[in-house]
């Protein structure tokens, strides 16, 4: 019941600061909020969590180095947390967002058979189904939905208008709805840079971590290629997305869902240590 009490007042400041954020637009709310996360982020995340993760990205980084990456990383979770409010803006102009390696995107359409995409929360993550979607991709991604039950239902209500309509619900039953899915020729999006409850722990950053093998699996099943995908925000708050070469699995792997799921962790370790602070760092990936 406590619990139920904290995420209704959460649910209403959060919806009030987007009711204000609609009225004074887009780029004054990244200043806010910017802001806001820079100074208050630590009250409400484990600044323990946050330290611990970069110690296992990069052991050498100084304590300088550590400040300045923490605050850019807070700035665009602030940033990132505002946007939801403007993602039918975003929907609907591309100017934003700059697109590399978009052959990789045409060869898939071209093939007209399903993939999995998978990334981890870069920047804006949420922007990366939407462009796929704009590409004319069939397209269904898994998420996983708020804790707060006040909250989640509009989540879900942006998602499905403005990210991808199709919308899977992680677990058990989200494994069965992705199989129906890309047995229709749908492509499947999912973010694979959090802990799993279940799972094998594969190596990442140097260290065993829960992780999901649901890409692997699909893709041993559907004999589909595994495409990851970065995003990242610049200075000046536009986008740039690179769509990668698929992951490059041999035939004698393709059974091999540990390996395969290796590779992916592998993949995602070269993403984060482009620039650490557009990775939310705030989870406990190694809990």
């Amino acid at each position: 019941m406590r619990k139920k009490i904290l995420y209704f007042f959460q649910s209403i400041i959060i919806y009030f600061f987007y009711f204000v954020s609609k009225i004074i637009g887009l780029k004054l709310s990244r200043i806010i909020f910017s802001y806001i996360f820079i100074k208050g982020g630590n009250i409400f995340k484990s600044k323990k969590i946050i330290i611990n993760n970069l110690n296992r990205i990069n052991p050498v980084i100084s304590n300088l180095e550590k400040e300045i990456i923490v605050n850019k990383m807070w700035s665009n979770y602030g940033k990132t947390f505002i946007e939801y409010i403007f993602l039918n803006t975003f929907k609907k102009k591309s100017d934003h967002i700059n697109i590399k390696n978009k052959k990789v995107i045409d060869k898939i359409l071209k093939k007209n058979k399903p993939v999995i995409f998978i990334s981890g929360h870069f920047a804006n993550y949420e922007l990366m189904s939407m462009e796929l979607t704009k590409a004319k991709a069939k397209l269904a991604t898994i998420y996983r939905p708020l804790n707060n039950i006040y909250l989640n239902p509009f989540m879900e209500y942006l998602r499905r208008n403005f990210v991808c309509e199709n919308q899977i619900k992680k677990g058990l039953n989200g494994v069965k709805e992705s199989l129906e899915y890309m047995k229709k020729g749908y492509s499947i999006a999912l973010m694979v840079d959090q802990r799993v409850s279940e799972g094998p722990r594969i190596n990442f950053f140097n260290d065993g971590a829960h992780t999901t093998t649901l890409p692997a699996q699909l893709s041993s099943r559907f004999d589909c290629d595994i495409v990851p995908i970065y995003i990242s925000r610049n200075q000046d708050d536009r986008f740039e997305m690179e769509i990668l070469d698929p992951i490059s699995i041999s035939e004698s792997e393709k059974k091999n869902k540990e390996l395969i799921t290796k590779k992916i962790n592998t993949v995602i370790e070269d993403l984060i240590l482009r620039d650490p602070s557009q990775w939310i760092l705030t989870h406990n990936r190694w809990k």
